[in-house]
């Protein structure tokens, strides 16, 4: 069997899971249990909403710049972007 990177293992089965428990377990103690796992929630809770903020706002410049590009250019940014495109990196300002 050729040898795989750590990426193609796949998911954890139930032992793997249970055993992961249980070493949480140990280490935070039963009285600590739901108060780690609490404030888990709250972090995967945050970082959904971040994600989604950040859709938004992404969907939100899309759509502006469709509509910036709907209007057309005047001639003089035209060819200000074009000389702007023919000179090599490094050189104008």
């Amino acid at each position: 069997m050729p040898d795989l990177p750590v990426m193609f293992l796949g998911a954890p089965g139930w032992l793997e899971i249970l055993l992961i428990l249980v070493v949480v377990l140990l280490l935070f103690g039963a009285k600590k249990l739901p108060e780690v796992m609490g404030s888990f929630g709250k972090g995967v809770k945050e970082f959904k909403k971040g994600v989604k903020d950040i859709g938004r706002e992404l969907e939100a410049d899309k759509e502006s710049e469709d509509e910036k590009s709907d209007t057309p250019r005047p001639p003089e940014e035209e060819e200000k972007k074009r000389e702007g495109e023919k000179q090599p990196d490094g050189e104008g300002s």
